[in-house]
């Protein structure tokens, strides 16, 4: 099976010809300026990106990279990167400067670590083709299947280990096409390929089973998550850091405060792993999810005393905590403390910092630290704006929030689906069909991989057309969903308000099983990036 792109790319010229239907105007924004911004020194922002443990992908050495290495400037800068990472190989090299493979893997390392996925194939597949310059290994091999089923597809790269020897194939690039069959949610064939792996021996460390069980938390397959963890204990395979850490998470995750308290128990008890602030805040965010703010709170304390070198994760999560339990002094001491630290703040850290003020309530002190992010950034997260134009729109200002969205432009932002999605809410609020239905168009347009419309938004503008009598809006909106295929899903098209009968037809007519819902162990796997 291929795992192709997502389609969602692909509908800009056909929901063109759609909009041609609509009798009405595009909505008219009106301009608006926030109110003099405050003047602070201009720092650079730092990318704070978290090692992500990506088993059996790992690179062999972990030599320090040196700022800047001027080879993946060119690569990373390319003007046309329609020319691949080759062509920018091929000229080095013209010009009398040969490459190591300890060069090129550290190139690789930094291509990975920045997502850009293609290019470090590239990489690799210009280097593997020079075997007699570049010794080839299971490490190599491991590394470029993971990079084949993030650039061309889970098949390609079943494909690429089929036709390797089996000299290479070793615990390592089973372990990566292990990783890319749970990435995609392909269970059966997971289990199937760990089975191979207990049968050669692969499966006598916890990642093999760190990995399935992410994919059982993801499919929210609890029981499954328990029995990896008995099976580990039976044969005897040592609990890591990672495995109590989604133990602990999927516990929480089915409301048992006990059971979940259990497993940190036999943590404690378990003297190769020390509990670490992942631990803590996993076990926070369960406490809240169960209504438990002061057990919540106790751990975000041990998350903070854990904190060790100069990681910034930590605080993104401990700001974001506290906004969920409510605590807005800690809110702010937690952000005096991260400024102190750290000269300059990236894009993430005002966001959690905006997305809990808002959360607590404080718009005052999120419109000022927006402020402050404006001075600062480097580049303009339209993550950010979202929240306060998601607050204006929830309060029912919606001239406010039209004057905000207005002034993203202004200040160089780009709205996304979920900006135009907000503001279609607000005229849905106000029951502005025309306005609404031309902002659910624009976010048609605008769409990314992740984004389909809310149901309760679908729901609630077929509501208002039905009530308006306005059955042609209706109707278009319900073929832009048709054309972005959201309907393939029945359960998405059960909670837009379809009928029964038209539920039960599109089941028929699709054939298949429902798509995979939205992964609501985000956090887990946030928290897994962070303590890698």
């Amino acid at each position: 099976m291929l795992l192709q792109p997502s389609s969602l790319y692909n509908h800009r010229v056909s929901l063109s010809s759609a909009f041609s239907y609509s009798r009405r105007p595009p909505c008219q924004i009106p301009r608006f300026v926030l109110s003099k911004t405050r003047t602070f020194k201009n720092l650079p922002i730092a990318c704070s990106i978290s090692k992500v443990h990506s088993y059996g992908t790992v690179d062999s050495k972990r030599r320090p990279l040196f700022k800047w290495n001027p080879l993946y400037k060119k690569i990373s800068l390319m003007e046309n990167p329609e020319l691949g990472s080759a062509s920018v190989l091929n000229d080095w090299e013209k010009d009398g400067r040969k490459l190591t493979k300890w060069e090129l893997c550290r190139i690789v390392r930094s291509l990975r670590k920045y997502r850009r996925y293609k290019q470090a194939l590239e990489v690799c597949e210009w280097m593997n083709n020079r075997g007699e310059r570049f010794r080839f290994s299971a490490s190599d091999a491991a590394i470029q299947l993971d990079l084949v089923s993030k650039v061309r597809g889970v098949s390609s790269a079943e494909d690429y280990f089929l036709q390797l020897p089996d000299t290479l194939k070793d615990k390592r690039i089973y372990g990566a096409l292990l990783n890319a069959y749970v990435q995609a949610r392909m269970q059966e064939k997971a289990e199937s390929l760990i089975d191979d792996m207990r049968n050669k021996g692969y499966a006598l460390h916890p990642l093999p089973y760190n990995v399935m069980m992410t994919l059982y938390m993801n499919l929210k397959e609890y029981g499954k998550v328990e029995s990896m963890v008995s099976e580990m204990l039976e044969k005897n395979v040592s609990l890591d850091i990672y495995s109590y850490n989604i133990w602990l998470s999927s516990r929480g995750s089915q409301g048992s405060v006990e059971r979940m308290e259990q497993a940190y128990e036999q943590m404690k008890e378990d003297r190769s792993v020390n509990p670490n602030w992942t631990t803590f805040s996993t076990m926070a965010t369960m406490y809240i999810k169960m209504g438990l703010p002061e057990k919540a709170e106790e751990c975000l304390r041990n998350v903070e005393s854990r904190i060790t070198g100069r990681d910034r994760i930590p605080y993104h999560y401990l700001i974001t905590l506290y906004g969920n339990v409510g605590n807005k002094e800690e809110v702010y001491r937690v952000w005096k403390v991260y400024k102190s630290i750290f000269p300059s703040i990236p894009n993430l850290g005002y966001h959690a910092l905006v997305s809990s003020l808002v959360r607590v309530n404080d718009i005052e002190g999120a419109e000022k630290i927006y402020e402050e992010w404006l001075s600062v950034k480097t580049s303009y997260d339209i993550r950010v704006a979202n929240l306060l134009l998601g607050w204006y729109v929830k309060d029912g200002n919606i001239d406010k929030a039209e004057s905000f969205f207005n002034h993203i432009a202004d200040v160089g932002g780009k709205p996304n689906s979920s900006s135009w999605e907000t503001l279609a809410e607000g005229h849905i609020g106000m029951a502005r069909i025309d306005e609404a239905l031309s902002c659910l168009k624009e976010a048609f347009v605008t769409q990314g991989r992740s984004w389909r419309p809310n149901p309760t938004n679908v729901s609630a503008f077929f509501n208002l057309c039905e009530e308006k009598a306005d059955k042609e809006s209706r109707d278009v909106l319900m073929g832009l969903i048709e054309q972005a295929g959201y309907l393939r899903s029945v359960t998405y098209a059960s909670q837009i308000g379809l009928s029964e009968g038209a539920v039960e037809d599109l089941s028929n007519r699709n054939g298949s099983e429902d798509e995979n819902e939205e992964d609501d162990s985000e956090v887990l796997l946030n928290q897994l990036q962070g303590s890698a």
